[in-house]
């Protein structure tokens, strides 16, 4: 007996099997014969001797051979979610010796081919949790039922190796019919019996389409009726690839598709692994992955790497801390799996219904999603940031952020007046510590009421606005969607109209939904409703102009409920208790959010709940661009594929824990792979007393988060900088001052995500494919290909241990040289110091810093080249006024690029407008530079310089305009 609690979220391990090419290796469907009927019981053999002789004749001669290659089994339909094992079979005589023979042999035959199949290849026939699986239960689906050997139990506490799995003849559909369209092809799919889930579709289409020579998009639908589809904005291609980087193979009987990688032949999509079931409220098929190099699946919180040793991520937005296996506030059904080689591809599945990833040694994955259809799509590189690329292409660019959004930003919950927050923003300004944006948490409201603030304890809350205007800050606060619903009629705007217009979410009886959030009972605004968007923009216009805020922080918007459901109750039915539940915190697809019946302007909340926060983070984008005239600034909780082009993301309320320091780079660096780079995690934790050391090391590694926030909860001692120790707070400037010196080379690499959608924040793996050694690494990273930040992630200790690729690298602060041949090397590092190494070739701007970016990035600009051996280097800029909507793509920009060859540098300007007219590049530093040179030439005159024992060679007061093509070079 086994219960599969076992396969919850909670109760995963992790393991490294890699996949034999060979798509045969394991599994291998087989024609399944029509009945005449279906029907869950194995069909009664005939009681004629002569029959049964020559049955079992033919049995004696398959065993002969090898192992059955089929078994007789047929199915009947079921009409509900119970299983119940089949009853004994009626009319076989007590002393039929030979037919109990027959059974024995066919069910000794069938156990023999269940068990030849390796644990790590066992795809599960019984996911639900909660349900003690024995034998009876597990062949009334006709499925294999062979415990985990002893040696795998032992190997792991809590083992999750399916006991109940597939076998390789079960039902499973079949091509029948194939035509070739202007986009590649289209099939129909048959399955002449029904397996174990109600509302079993039995005939389906599926489309192939050849979209572009790197990218792959297969839907399989139901063509007999219409269902929910993901409504966001895909490109629609309407040429076929010339020369795709992929070639497709269909299994007609049963059906499977197999993709490979035409170049080197590597299977990156093989669904005859298991079968495709395709039922009303269970979509859930399975393909092998060529390793285990698997990243993405967001959100979750873990390593980098996943692990596949029987991993179940499951994803349906929810707002809970972040904890290691279980859904967290995001939904991303997106993976990037590293090849053998170096390669990379991967695979986005459109669909935004509650779903189970599992992850399993083979290794192989597991797609179990309880609504809409099959749309997916496979990227083919062949490098993982090619791979990105591609995928941003189809969800959408990232948008360009106002320059300010890179600056550093300080909140917490529990500033009892605006006073006090004033005093925080004027503790900063005197200690000489840069600060752009000041935030609120709910404390500003008045009764937690969205669009109002505290008349008594924030009554000087506009007055601080404007104080931070006038020194060239900005103010940010906090919005949560639920509306109170309790207050008395007339008095509170937002609800009095919104309830006119029909803007909030309605229960299945049609009645306004209430739940209950921060200020009592609540409405939920439906975003998917465009008057909705409307009535949002002027709630947020007539706030503004009391209170004249920058940007917004939308939270609790997965949509977030105190309760399960809403006050009413939900109805008993199959959107709220589906037939497959996947491991979602709670049990019940509405637990702590609202009911899964509810209905919105598109569909109900069981289709759109995942797209909530994505919803409301188009409409707050929408408004703000509207109210400001400027790029927006948004940051949101809950987030789905396409955020970035509304949106970034903080990675919740974190714990100020040594462990959530550590965490904190994978998450940022899932987001990256996600189109979401203005990503960061709550800087020296959320929750929990912080202690001095780790909050220097937590400021440390937030100045190279791309979204850097300070940010503590109630009742907490402050964690701000100026509230520490003089050594503290000097180490803690220091490193904010780092960061504002980087502003240029970051605001060029975010142009860089929104123009082409690379990432900012860069695992090392993404520079080094085929350095299988940066695959698991996530206590390091990049920012862009040029700048390896290696952070201390652990307390009381002076030196951190940072691996470094092959090649050059050179210590940013001194420029000294460390050539590496792939290795893992020993840093100092004392609190006040983060070890920053810049790659060979490298050229990045900077500047100097100063309190606020505003006059950070009027400075000049100093010049940084990491030489190669060869003595070459290149780097760009991308330069515009900070704030305008669509500079790039209306020409109101500036962007040069950099390059260093055989002493001489030189600058391309390949645009240029007024905004780069007004910088300068005042001094140059070349790392690498073997032998003092006799002189340097700025434009063929000859300035002075400086050169240093670790082969430095700096030159200042250059005073060359950015605009203006130059050359350095020395002799």
């Amino acid at each position: 007996m086994v219960s599969y609690k076992r396969l919850n979220p909670e109760n995963v391990h992790f393991s490294g099997a890699l996949l034999s090419e060979d798509r045969f290796s394991f599994f291998f469907f087989f024609k399944v014969p029509q009945p005449d009927n279906t029907s869950l019981l194995p069909r009664r053999l005939s009681c004629s001797i002569t029959k049964a002789v020559l049955i079992l004749g033919s049995l004696l001669l398959l065993l002969f051979g090898g192992w059955l290659l089929h078994t007789i089994y047929w199915l009947r339909s079921t009409s509900g979610p119970a299983h119940r094992p089949p009853p004994p079979v009626p009319g076989q005589a007590p002393g039929s010796v030979l037919q109990a023979d027959i059974n024995n042999t066919v069910t000794n035959a069938r156990t023999k081919a269940c068990s030849v199949i390796p644990e790590a290849w066992r795809f599960d026939c019984y996911p639900e949790r909660g349900v003690v699986v024995n034998r009876e239960l597990c062949e009334a689906r006709n499925c294999c039922f062979i415990p985990a050997s002893t040696f795998a139990r032992r190997k792991s506490r809590k083992n999750g190796i399916p006991w109940c799995f597939y076998p390789p003849d079960f039902p499973s559909y079949s091509v029948v019919s194939v035509n070739d369209t202007s986009m590649g092809l289209k099939g129909t799919l048959v399955k002449d019996v029904k397996t174990y889930y109600p509302g079993d579709i039995l005939t389906l289409e599926m489309e192939i389409r050849h979209e572009t020579d790197t990218r792959l998009r297969v839907r399989i639908t139901d063509p007999s009726s219409s269902r929910f589809e993901v409504p966001i904005s895909v490109p629609t291609a309407v040429k076929k690839a010339e020369n795709p980087q992929y070639v497709v193979e269909l299994s007609k009987q049963p059906f499977g598709l197999i993709v490979k990688r035409r170049s080197t032949g590597t299977v990156l999509l093989n669904t005859t692994v298991a079968p495709l079931l395709y039922a009303d409220q269970f979509l859930q098929f399975s393909t092998a992955l060529p390793t285990q190099f698997i990243y993405g699946l967001g959100e979750h919180r873990s390593t980098f790497l996943h692990s596949v040793q029987w991993n179940t991520l499951t994803m349906w937005a929810r707002d809970v801390p972040p904890m290691e296996q279980t859904n967290l506030y995001g939904v991303h059904p997106f993976y990037l799996d590293m090849e053998s080689g170096g390669d990379a591809h991967g695979f986005f599945l459109l669909n935004s219904n509650a779903m189970d990833v599992v992850l399993q040694p083979g290794p192989a994955i597991t797609w179990r999603t309880i609504g809409g259809i099959l749309d997916f799509y496979v990227f083919l590189g062949p490098d993982p940031s090619s791979v990105i690329e591609q995928y941003v292409d189809v969800v959408g660019h990232p948008a360009m952020p106002i320059y300010w959004a890179l600056g550093y930003h300080l909140c917490r919950w529990g500033y009892d007046s605006s006073n006090a927050t004033w005093e925080v923003v004027k503790n900063m300004r005197n200690y000489g510590i840069p600060q752009d944006v000041q935030w609120n948490d709910i404390d500003y409201m008045d009764q937690a009421k969205d669009f109002t603030y505290n008349p008594t304890s924030f009554n000087t809350l506009p007055d601080l606005v404007r104080d931070l205007h006038a020194h060239n800050q900005t103010y940010v606060m906090i919005l949560d969607p639920a509306i109170s619903s309790s207050q008395p009629e007339g008095s509170y705007w937002p609800f009095d109209e919104g309830l006119k217009r029909g803007v909030f979410i309605k229960d299945a009886e049609g009645k306004t939904l209430i739940g209950k959030v921060w200020p009592g009972p609540t409405a939920f605004p439906d975003f998917s409703d465009e008057v909705t968007h409307e009535w949002w923009y002027e709630n947020l216009q007539r706030f503004h102009q009391k209170v004249p805020f920058n940007g917004l922080w939308i939270d609790m918007n997965e949509p977030s409920n105190f309760m399960d459901g809403s006050t009413e109750s939900c109805p008993s039915n199959s959107l709220e208790n589906p037939p497959y539940t996947p491991g979602v915190l709670g049990g019940l697809l509405r637990s702590k959010t609202i009911c899964a019946s509810a209905q919105q302007k598109l569909s109900t909340h069981y289709n759109l709940h995942s797209l909530y926060g994505l919803m409301e983070a188009k409409a707050t984008s929408s408004a703000l661009k509207r109210i400001l005239a400027k790029r927006p600034f948004v940051i949101s909780r809950s987030t789905f594929p396409s955020q970035g082009l509304y949106s970034g993301h903080w990675l919740g309320d974190n714990r100020s824990q040594w462990k959530d320091l550590y965490t904190s780079i994978a998450g940022m660096l899932t987001f990256n792979l996600l189109g979401i780079p203005l990503v960061g995690a709550d800087i020296c934790g959320f929750s929990e007393e912080t202690q001095e050391e780790l909050c220097v090391r937590w400021t440390q590694l937030g100045a190279f988060y791309p979204f850097a926030r300070n940010h503590n909860s109630l009742d907490l001692e402050p964690q701000d900088p100026t509230a520490f120790s003089p050594l503290a707070r000097t180490a803690m400037k220091q490193a904010l001052l780092l960061r504002y010196s980087f502003f240029p080379f970051l605001y060029t690499l975010f142009h860089h995500a929104h123009l082409k959608g690379h990432t900012v924040a860069r695992p090392l793996m993404f520079e080094f494919p085929k350095d299988i050694k940066t695959y698991s690494i996530d206590r390091q990273f990049l920012w862009g290909r040029s700048l390896l930040v290696t952070p201390v992630l652990d307390p009381g200790v002076d030196y951190v241990n940072g691996y470094f690729p092959e090649g050059l690298w050179y210590d940013y602060y001194t420029g000294d040289s460390v050539s590496s041949k792939g290795e893992e090397l020993h840093l100092s590092a004392p609190l006040d110091k983060i070890n920053l190494h810049l790659r060979q070739g490298s050229v990045i701007p900077t500047q100097e810093p100063n309190l606020t970016l505003w006059v950070s990035s009027g400075q000049p600009l100093h010049l940084v080249s990491a030489l190669s051996d060869d003595g070459s280097a290149s780097g760009d800029l991308f330069w515009d006024d900070g704030e305008t909507l669509d500079t790039y793509e209306t020409d109101r920009y500036t962007y040069v690029v950099f390059n260093v060859s055989q002493n001489v540098m030189t600058s391309n300007v390949l645009h240029s407008d007024v905004e780069g007219s007004y910088i300068t590049i005042d001094s140059a530093s070349f790392y690498g530079v073997k032998e003092k040179p006799s002189k340097v030439l700025v434009n063929s005159q000859e300035v002075q310089f400086v050169y240093r024992d670790n082969q430095v060679l700096s030159a200042a007061n250059l005073g060359l305009s950015l605009i203006q093509n130059f050359t350095i070079s020395w002799s």
